[in-house]
């Protein structure tokens, strides 16, 4: 064999020995980010509680894709999603119904707050935020398979 003629261990280009071709889906990553520049006065608010893991330690992203959606706020860890309501969602209920089940096929859980309540009851809204990150598994039982005596 020359120079040339060692096989590659990388597939071939259109799927020749890689199995099928998978097609590509951008993410609506031009519109997380336009929607990051330009936030609703409840995002900032509940951004400035829940930005830099204020809310008990928990990490949370804004404006993240998650597939063909955005969503409005994230946290990976526990995979609960935060959207919040304008009145623009009084008129779109079929697509929210879509939306979340499809974050729920990908195993996320959403919480949806008015931003009427954002403005006028942040406390009670991330109550609300924390008890469902607090909710989630139990934790497991040590490696060893006992229980603490």
């Amino acid at each position: 064999m020359g120079e040339g003629d060692s096989p590659s261990p990388l597939p071939q280009a259109g799927g020749a020995g890689g199995g099928p071709v998978r097609r590509f889906r951008p993410r609506e990553t031009m519109k997380a980010q336009r929607l990051r520049r330009e936030p609703t006065p409840a995002e900032r608010t509940l951004w400035r509680a829940i930005s830099k893991r204020q809310l008990e330690g928990w990490k949370f992203s804004r404006q993240m894709p998650i597939g063909p959606y955005v969503a409005d706020f994230l946290c990976r860890e526990e995979r609960l999603v935060i959207e919040l309501d304008g009145m623009s969602h009084d008129i779109r209920q079929e697509e929210d119904r879509r939306r979340e089940g499809y974050l729920k096929k990908q195993g996320y859980q959403t919480l949806r707050f008015s931003n009427a309540d954002v403005l006028s009851n942040l406390e009670g809204v991330l109550m609300t935020i924390v008890a469902a990150l607090n909710s989630g598994p139990p934790p497991a039982p040590p490696a060893c398979g006992r229980g603490e005596a």
